[in-house]
């Protein structure tokens, strides 16, 4: 494999020329026709509605945990007609253990929408996905993209990692995206629609298997004698510290085991049962305030509570 880049592309960081666009396409899509993982939103079968179902619930969550609920979602709600006939507490309830249970409220207003615009029909359209409640630009070109194979530029935690090290030349992208990560994802992206898509899914596995955070294996990366971070030497990141998210203790952790009684009662729930479940009376006040704000929680006229329109 060629070491002498010809032309180089925008980094990340403008600092650290790295190989061209085209040397970087096929090694990198033709390691994901042998490696990629069999997911179930990656089947044909699975739809337009499968891809957003999943895009939703990937956001911060691994695989591992997306799966099973994955699959008893989609068994239950296989189009966004179904989930839109359910209350939002129920979107609430399935949405279990896996965090950040404001995606399903989210997740059930994309539906619904779509259900009332587009005969339950998750469109195809970039624009008109962008303006579907709780759809953002990752979310609208990842749909767009993999559920449609047009050609955007899908940028997730993994993909951004792997463009910093291949083609800016730095351990780690920046804490947030940045204008320059958007225009050298555009640049490297392939020109033919269908191949783009693929570079889409390719880059996002790369990331997820191989160029992993912590512990990259090089020697399994396709575009390994490429990579702009190795041939600097793989330098030791020097921006701001990046910190790994706490949750034991935190109001997040209140908040899920608030949600987990409500979500096991099928009945409302009174307020010493709820009282019971953290021993800290002004952080677990909180927390179900912060729950009752975002929608996720209803107090009925009687002091109890429960899922919203459960």
């Amino acid at each position: 494999m060629s070491t002498s880049p010809v032309e180089t592309v925008p980094s990340a960081g403008d600092t650290v020329p790295g190989p061209r666009p085209a040397d970087l396409h096929a090694p990198v899509i033709d390691w994901f026709g042998e490696n990629a993982r069999d997911l179930p939103w990656r089947r044909p079968e699975a739809g337009a509605w499968g891809v957003m179902v999943s895009e939703f619930m990937l956001q911060q969550t691994p695989v591992s945990r997306v799966l099973p609920i994955y699959e008893e979602w989609m068994r239950r709600w296989p189009t966004p007609g179904d989930l839109a006939a359910e209350s939002t507490g129920e979107a609430v309830r399935a949405w279990g253990r896996l965090g950040y249970p404001r995606r399903a409220l989210r997740l059930h207003a994309a539906a619904a929408a779509i259900a009332e615009r587009y005969e339950g029909q998750v469109p195809a359209d970039h624009h008109l996905l962008l303006a579907l409640p709780g759809v953002g630009e990752y979310t609208a070109a990842a749909v767009a993209s993999f559920a449609y194979g047009q050609r955007h530029a899908v940028l997730d935690t993994n993909v951004r990692r792997v463009f910093a090290r291949a083609a800016g030349g730095s351990q780690y992208p920046p804490n947030a995206t940045t204008a320059a990560e958007r225009r050298l994802a555009r640049a490297m992206l392939p020109e033919e629609p269908a191949t783009a898509a693929r570079w889409a899914a390719a880059t996002m596995e790369l990331g997820a298997l191989v160029c992993t955070a912590r512990k990259p294996d090089c020697s399994a990366c396709p575009i390994a004698d490429q990579c702009a971070w190795r041939r600097a030497g793989t330098p030791a990141h020097d921006g701001p510290e990046r910190r790994g998210q706490t949750y034991a203790g935190t109001d997040r952790q209140v908040r899920g085991k608030l949600l987990a009684v409500l979500r096991e009662s099928i009945d409302p729930v009174s307020r010493a049962t709820l009282d019971q479940v953290w021993n800290k009376p002004e952080q677990r006040n909180r927390a179900l305030r912060g729950l009752l704000t975002d929608g996720l929680v209803e107090r009925l006229p009687d002091g109890t509570y429960r899922l919203p329109g459960a």
